[in-house]
């Protein structure tokens, strides 16, 4: 039987996922904000047993450097060995600089 991925989150991610639950209240929605969430954790514990599943971060070409879309966010991950760290939450409109 393979080992599960450890799946963590850096605090960069989950800045991102309070900034934007804050938003969702902020418009009188914290309902959307809430399932938004909640489905970005759901899909990022997908990661534990698939942690490729994401694509190649186009901005970058890195291969360990991956996201998973989930409407209208980029939950961007890297994958170390069996180790994924979630790094940002962003809309999926803009684009990642590097630092």
């Amino acid at each position: 039987m393979p080992t599960k991925t450890i799946v963590s989150f850096a605090p960069s991610a989950l800045s991102d996922i309070q900034e934007m639950q804050a938003w969702y209240a902020e418009q009188f929605v914290p309902e959307i904000g809430e399932r938004f969430a909640r489905g970005i954790i759901e899909k990022a514990e997908a990661l534990q047993t698939h942690p490729d599943m994401g694509r190649i971060v186009p901005e970058f070409g890195v291969a360990m450097l991956r996201e998973l879309i989930h409407p209208p966010f980029r939950i961007v991950y890297r994958h170390d060995g069996n180790r994924v760290r979630v790094v940002r939450v962003w809309r999926s409109e803009r684009l990642l600089k590097q630092p």
